[in-house]
């Protein structure tokens, strides 16, 4: 993914016209970088490519800096939801970065089916290191796995490719599942009528 950027000289409280105009507030910073790089991009194209992207694909920034990076961070309006800031890191496509990737339930489980219990997503992300170009997009946790109200899904269940190595404990659930509550439990907890 590509996105254009201009550097930007407006700090502090001039960067309200920036956004008025249609722009988002950026910087990018690493270590390969002596200093941060404050930039603007266009919030609509930033849009477009955050869609795609997200936080653990890498985007390449073109026009007053060549550099390739992830997303870092992204300031949100709390109101309006609108993006109000950006940080990048500069990532080197030769080096293992790590980044959150996020985690999407995917298929049905049994215990759904047959009404026994809910799936609960417990980790939405999980944190994963490979080459920026490498890294995935989302993991799959297939829900189908899910056969009995016990079964757990841990993060040492989870499938990635062989250039990806799970950074998080491999003990940790990211799926578990929640029992309804059937009539005969109601019933136990009912007092009984004397």
């Amino acid at each position: 993914m590509k996105l254009t950027v201009q550097l930007r000289e407006e700090t502090g409280k001039n960067v309200k016209r920036i956004r008025k105009d249609g722009l988002v507030p950026a910087v990018v910073y690493g270590k390969m970088l002596e200093t941060p790089v404050l930039l603007k991009c266009v919030k609509n194209d930033f849009i477009r490519v955050y869609r795609t992207s997200g936080y653990s694909t890498p985007i390449e920034l073109t026009g007053a800096v060549d550099q390739l990076v992830l997303l870092h961070a992204m300031q949100l309006d709390p109101v309006t939801d609108e993006v109000l800031s950006l940080d990048f890191l500069a990532v080197d496509k030769h080096q293992k970065v790590t980044a959150n990737v996020p985690v999407v339930l995917v298929g049905e489980s049994t215990v759904e089916k047959l009404n026994q219990g809910k799936i609960q997503l417990v980790k939405d992300s999980v944190e994963v290191s490979a080459l920026p170009q490498d890294l995935p997009h989302e993991i799959e946790v297939d829900l189908s796995k899910v056969t009995s109200v016990n079964d757990v899904i841990f993060v040492r269940d989870l499938t990635v490719a062989k250039k990806v190595e799970i950074v998080d404990d491999a003990q940790q659930p990211v799926v578990t599942v929640v029992e309804l509550e059937g009539e005969e439990e109601s019933q136990e907890t009912t007092p009984a009528a004397e």
